[in-house]
């Protein structure tokens, strides 16, 4: 989706960022991501990222093999930054809002604060994320067909394979990281993967991993 702003580095991002922990929730670079925001706390954070002008916010996962309190779970380390690129008022209070994925950061400290909704002074350590498509040649795309393939057929599901098979490597490796239905650790892995080459290899894995399973617990084999 395009934007009204423009980053081509770290430097055009502020280093202080409100942060929406939310588990299984993954952004990347470019991607789009849909959000229905009803907690008065992260309203808040709305409000004010809009109020600021920067209309940025940081998505994260709690760290599951971390314990912590509830309203403040411990984080990962790396998360991604979005824009706020479409909002909508609910009528009943909520805000229904889109995100479109900038850069990933790395945590440097969360920040002690007086707004309701965290804060996090971070790095963008990932200087490849500033730049759109980079690393496409190397995807083995017919591997990530034939994991994706063999997924949906397991699972009974169907796919705009039109759709699919016109979009670029990068869009189709991160739209199939971002919806895809496995856990934190793995959805993590995929968000840290150093390049787009190793996130399409790192899905693959995880999916052959998965019908592997299916296949073990008794499932007709997909072969």
């Amino acid at each position: 989706m395009p934007m009204n702003a423009n980053y081509r580095g770290p430097a055009d991002l502020p280093h202080v960022i409100p942060v929406f922990p939310l588990p299984g929730a993954l952004l990347l670079p470019r991607g789009q991501m849909p959000l229905n925001i009803f907690e008065p706390r992260y309203l808040a954070m709305i409000d004010d990222a809009l109020r600021d002008g920067h209309r940025l916010i940081g998505m994260i996962q709690p760290d599951p093999a971390q314990s912590g309190p509830s309203d403040a779970p411990p984080l990962y380390k790396v998360g991604c930054v979005g824009r706020i690129t479409q909002l909508a008022e609910s009528g009943d209070g909520r805000y229904l809002i889109e995100l479109t994925g900038i850069a990933r950061f790395a945590i440097e400290e969360e920040l002690t604060v007086s707004t309701a909704y965290r804060q996090c002074r971070v790095a963008y350590t990932f200087s490849d994320d500033f730049e759109p498509r980079k690393g496409e040649d190397a995807v083995d795309r017919d591997a990530l067909l034939k994991a994706l393939r063999e997924f949906l057929e397991a699972n009974n599901l169907k796919a705009d394979w039109d759709g699919i098979e016109k979009a670029p490597n990068e869009a189709l490796v991160n739209a199939l990281a971002m919806m895809s239905p496995y856990g934190a650790p793995e959805k993590q892995a995929l968000l840290e993967a150093k390049d787009l080459k190793t996130r399409a290899e790192i899905l693959v894995a995880v999916t052959e991993i998965e019908l592997a399973k299916k296949n073990t617990d008794g499932e007709t084999k997909l072969q």
